[in-house]
């Protein structure tokens, strides 16, 4: 079948974390400047999207969750081409009908293998954003590469659906938000929470007075996460580009419990290892539980700004480990507002099942859970409640179509760069708070911490990671 790979790398054969970065552009400053340009297909005078009048979509990273959950979306809608693939293991651009276990995924999820045969692959994600085919661009990488990737994207002219959540931390989700909304790009920050029917049913009561006057949001996450003291080096798999997949992170030493199973797309492992290493995501705390955070932001009508005060505490594995994100979690935000919000965490054993955001007022209140997905309320009566559509003007529907749609409108997305960083945010403030072991006054506008240098600095240099210029 007709394909393309590509190994960049440094003439010495090996990029440095600054090289790297220079090299990507990935390394920027608040005053990024970016082209405030559209895709040259997305519009037209005849009003068509991409050519044939379908937006030409990019996939970097074929992943557990690309495979599972983002592809098969893209692959099946009338209105886009999956026109590209990247990741950077090689084993999984070969997503054809020659791969036993492509066959196997593409069998499980209804993806059309033989409409992926011309789609041009590579290991770099460079050469995907600098063909003039790819309109769009679905980010599903490790959470490190978030940030840089989208910020790449957006500067060669391309709409950005980006997974959650918006960075490793606070300084670098605000320089994202700011290329985007300079840009004027589309932008959803992919989550399927607000699209899932009961929850959007229980936001929709909530902003609408259905249960009075908004007091506490109670919200559990999963949190899978266990210790795992550092493993032995092991010789990188041939078909690993392992250098492009560190990327902006420190140069560390490969073995298979940092990266992800070999020679798996769906099945066969669960969560892969970088879920667990605060080199490469924060754990269950900002990246599963971004989903029930952005709904309770959305509730609270916050998702513009954030909380003013947080406190917490947590449980913590030694830092030298391999696995070393937070292990459980109980924190308490306040809203200028009043509101309070209670975050924490189902237990190491926890399950998905256990997942739910409950909203409580002055005059009932209602919970949704998730899997299966199901809305309890006091009194009952709220459950069949009706909302007037002037009063909630919001459309629910799936996220990537939400995406799809947008592009062709150039409107804003239900869940926008801005909208993705104040929802990471949340989950970010919690573990500072649970790291400084103290209440945190926090001001939403300038987007710091009142009076204490120490958690400020926490904003953006977290333990084990490289310094991005975010000055």
């Amino acid at each position: 079948m007709p394909r393309r790979t590509h190994d960049h790398a440094a003439e010495d054969g090996r990029f440095t974390r600054r090289r790297f970065l220079a090299a990507t552009g990935a390394c920027v400053g608040a005053g990024l400047a970016v082209p405030a340009v559209l895709p040259a297909s997305a519009l037209g005078a005849d009003g068509k999207v991409a050519p044939s009048n379908r937006i030409g979509v990019g996939m970097i990273g074929l992943g557990r969750q690309a495979i599972a959950h983002n592809l098969p979306v893209f692959a099946r809608a009338a209105d886009a081409q999956v026109v590209a693939l990247c990741d950077v293991d090689r084993w999984r651009l070969e997503f054809s009908k020659e791969n036993p276990a492509a066959v196997a995924a593409a069998k499980q999820r209804k993806i059309d293998l033989d409409a992926m045969e011309g789609c041009f692959r590579t290991t770099d994600f460079r050469e995907l954003l600098s063909r003039k085919d790819v309109d769009a661009v679905m980010i599903t990488t490790p959470d490190h590469w978030h940030v840089p990737i989208a910020l790449a994207a957006i500067k060669a002219g391309k709409d950005v659906a980006c997974e959650k959540p918006i960075g490793l931390c606070v300084a670098h989700g605000r320089i994202l938000a700011d290329a985007a909304a300079r840009a004027k790009c589309v932008f959803r920050t992919d989550s399927e929470f607000r699209s899932i029917p009961t929850w959007f049913k229980a936001v929709s009561l909530v902003r609408t007075g259905k249960i009075g006057q908004l007091k506490a949001i109670r919200t559990v996450a999963p949190c899978w996460n266990t210790p795992l003291p550092m493993q032995p080096t092991m010789p990188v798999p041939p078909e690993l580009d392992y250098d492009m997949w560190l990327g902006p992170a420190p140069l560390a030493p490969y073995t298979e419990q940092r990266v992800h199973a070999p020679k798996s797309y769906v099945a066969g492992y669960d969560r892969p290892g970088w879920y667990g290493n605060r080199t490469y995501c924060d754990g269950g705390i900002c990246n599963w539980g971004y989903h029930p955070l952005d709904v309770a932001q959305w509730g609270n009508g916050s998702e513009l700004t954030g909380p003013v005060e947080i406190e917490g505490r947590g449980e913590f594995p030694p830092i030298d480990g391999l696995w070393n994100v937070i292990l459980g979690f109980d924190l308490r935000y306040r809203y200028a507002n009043g509101v309070e919000l209670f975050y924490t965490n189902a237990g190491r054993n926890s399950t998905s099942k256990q997942v739910h955001v409950r909203f409580e007022g002055t005059e009932g209140w209602i919970c949704a859970w998730y899997g299966p997905d199901r809305l309890e309320a006091e009194p009952e009566s709220l459950l069949t409640a009706q909302v007037n559509p002037e009063d909630f003007p919001f459309v629910q529907e799936n996220e990537k179509r939400n995406f799809l749609n947008c592009v062709k409108t150039r409107e804003r997305t239900l869940a926008d760069a801005e909208v993705g960083h104040r929802s990471s945010s949340v989950a970010q403030l919690g573990y500072i708070a649970c790291q400084v072991g103290r209440k945190l006054h926090w001001d939403p506008t300038v987007e710091r911490f009142v009076g204490d240098d120490e958690a400020n600095q926490l904003l953006c240099l977290l333990p084990g990671r490289e310094p991005w210029n975010v000055t």
